[in-house]
Formats: structure tokens, C-alpha cells, sequence
């Protein structure tokens, strides 16, 4: 499947060493107000080569749009656009041509399709998210119209966290350093261990703590399409994604209902009602209830490193294999943009999903 969402949907095409990767949004309304600079920084933000931290492969990635925008809004027609590749060092992965690379998609594409493109992975490469990126950009511009705002952060890396929740930390410090992480003293020791990792030829994981502000009650379906679920499937789409909680998670497992009901009250407005705690993270019975909703996702540490590893060829024969190329000591820099354009993709279509629902 390379088609995302239901009501506002996202195909994306290409690969890694291809000639460009692209998409078609199906979906999106007409009449809202584009602002193509802002979708070129969200691909600012994914891009490779944009710190010390990243693979060094040097893509400008400019978004090229070839439909469904006119004097600057959109037309309710698909959207369709295209970001060219122009940094490709395909021998770098001649060596794994017969050879399949560990906790890669080498093995497994080859038994599903009987063959694969080895060059940087072919589709399977995390090259793809760039069209998730920019279907999220433009989903995120008809969400503000709506006041909903989308944040994500690095919050845990190796075993270096953050130790309280979202409330505690300022957003707008996210992008000032270059492991997005919103406390400045933590985001250094967070370099400091990734940077020590690369020297190694290692790779290392952690978490991306994502935040949804201003979502209305009543998204999200109370059987199958429960918002939790289809955030949650968003999330586990994404490369290197290997967890997802939200709310109390995991971390509320261990503690009694008495502590973590999150009890009504008459809301601001006196016309909903609002709950003086959040362990549930803005979802109950599946539905929106209009709080903040958060979330946490686990990103393993990258399987491709820079030393030898044991492995075996395309005919079973044990070999050994060390990587060429450039490659991501640590995914989460450059996971934040692709996790915010997710849940973006993800509410949008909840919340065209919900118009449906009653007059």
C-alpha cells in the first residue's frame, strides 16, 4: 500500500537512488491559503547534511509543486509534486548487491517481490518520507485554519531523557539546537553521546514525544478507527519507528485507577466539559475529548553501522559486511518534522472524517 489516509490521502512514489520521490494529495480542500516557504522549511527541517549529527549526503531537496494550487490557494483538485534527487553514490552499495545487511528490508523485500533495489534501499528507504513531510506541511496549513497546532521533540536519546512531560518545556526552544530537543542542557549531553557514537561507527536510538493542541471533541471512531489507532498506525509507518504510547502509557501501568482517572469539570466556555488531569492524552473511548493529546515514539538505533558485521549472501553463504556511504548516526533529528507530518496527515483526515458523521 503507498496510499495514506482515507479522506485526505497521500500517494508517494520513488526511491532513494531514483530520480525523484514525489506524491498526489487526494483530499484537500479547496480555498485554503498555501504558503509554499513554509512547506519548503518543513523539508528544510528533514533534509540530510544539516548538522554533524546526520548522514552527510548533501540534497537541497526543493519541493517542485505541478498541480492543484492557483494564485496561491489550493483548488480541491490533487496536489501533486516531485523533489528531485541529485546526491546518489550508488557504488557505494555495490558491495551489498548479493549480500542482504541486518535488521535491513534486504531479505524480506527480496522473498516478497524477487528482487529489490539495493541502491540505498530502494523504497524501502527512509528517503520516502520527504512526500510525508510535504503532505504533512500542507495538511498543517489547513489544521491552523482550524487552531489545531502540531509540535514534536526529542525527548529521550540512548538512555539520556527528559524527566518531566511536555507541559514543563518551551516549544519554541525545539529548533535551536540540532538534536531538537526543547531544554538546552539536555540537547548537549544528547549531542555529546551521538557524536560519540558516530566515532565508534555505531548508531544509537531513543523516543520522539509528539503534541496536539486545540483538537475539537469528537474525532476518532469508536470501534476500528479509534483516533489512538489511527495515530498510532501513522507513527509505526514511519522507518525505525519500533513503539508507540500516548497519554499515561507504559508509564501508568503500575499505578491504581483511583490515581489516574482524570475527573470532569465545566470547561472555560461553559459549553464542554473539561477533566482536571490528562493521564487519558486528549483520547477516551477512542474520541477526542478536547484535551492536549501526546504522545511518545521509539526509534531503534540504525542498522546500518560503520564497522564490520556478520551476515550471509543471497545464497546463504556467511559473509561479512561493513557499510560504505553516509549514513545517520541517529535518526530522531530529522524523525521530528516526519512525526509532526504524520500526526498532521492523521488529524486532518480524522477531522474531515467527523463532518461525515452528522449534519
Amino acid at each position: 500500500m503507498n496510499t495514506f489516509g482515507n479522506i485526505y490521502r497521500l500517494t508517494t512514489f520513488g526511491e532513494s537512488h531514483g530520480a525523484a520521490v514525489g506524491g498526489i494529495i487526494d483530499g484537500m480542500p479547496s480555498g485554503i491559503a498555501v504558503d509554499l516557504e513554509k512547506v519548503q522549511l518543513e523539508l528544510n527541517r528533514r533534509r540530510p547534511g544539516q548538522s554533524s549529527i546526520v548522514t552527510a549526503r548533501d540534497e537541497k531537496d526543493q519541493v517542485k509543486i505541478l498541480s492543484g494550487i492557483f494564485e496561491g490557494k489550493t483548488t480541491g483538485t490533487p496536489i501533486g509534486f516531485m523533489v528531485e534527487n541529485g546526491n546518489q553514490h550508488s557504488a557505494d552499495y555495490e558491495n551489498i548487491r548479493h549480500t542482504f545487511r541486518p535488521s535491513h528490508a534486504d531479505y524480506t523485500y527480496t522473498e516478497k517481490y524477487g528482487l529489490r533495489d539495493h541502491r540505498g534501499g530502494g523504497r524501502s528507504s527512509a528517503r520516502e518520507t520527504l512526500s510525508r513531510v510535504v503532505g504533512g506541511a500542507f495538511a498543517r496549513q489547513a489544521l491552523s485554519a482550524l487552531g489545531i497546532n502540531i509540535y514534536a521533540y526529542t525527548s529521550q536519546v540512548g538512555n539520556i531523557c527528559l524527566e518531566k512531560d511536555y507541559s514543563h518545556y518551551d516549544s519554541s526552544l525545539i529548533d535551536n539546537n540540532i538534536v531538537r530537543c526543547p531544554d538546552p542542557e539536555t540537547a548537549l549531553k544528547m549531542i555529546s553521546l551521538i557524536e560519540d557514537v558516530k566515532k565508534d561507527g555505531d548508531t544509537i536510538g531513543g523516543v520522539i514525544t509528539g503534541v496536539i493542541k486545540g483538537v475539537p471533541v469528537g474525532l476518532g471512531e469508536p470501534a476500528f478507527g479509534k483516533l489512538h489507532s489511527m495515530l498510532g498506525a501513522a507513527m509505526l509507518s514511519i522507518n525505525a519507528a519500533k513503539g508507540f504510547d500516548f497519554g499515561m502509557g507504559f508509564d501508568g501501568v503500575g499505578n491504581r485507577g483511583s490515581e489516574m482517572i482524570d475527573t470532569f469539570m465545566p470547561s472555560s466556555d461553559n459549553h464542554h466539559l473539561t477533566t482536571a488531569s490528562n493521564h487519558s492524552g486528549g483520547i477516551q473511548g477512542g474520541i477526542s475529548n478536547g484535551m492536549d493529546i501526546y504522545f511518545r515514539v521509539a526509534f531503534k538505533p540504525v542498522a546500518t553501522l560503520l564497522k564490520p558485521v556478520a551476515t550471509v549472501d543471497d545464497s546463504g553463504n556467511p559473509s561479512e559486511l561493513k557499510a560504505r556511504g553516509r549514513h545517520d548516526p541517529c535518526v530522531l533529528p530529522r524523525a521530528v518534522p516526519i512525526v509532526e507530518a504524520m500526526a498532521a496527515m492523521t488529524i486532518l483526515d480524522a477531522y474531515l472524517l467527523n463532518k461525515t458523521t452528522r449534519i
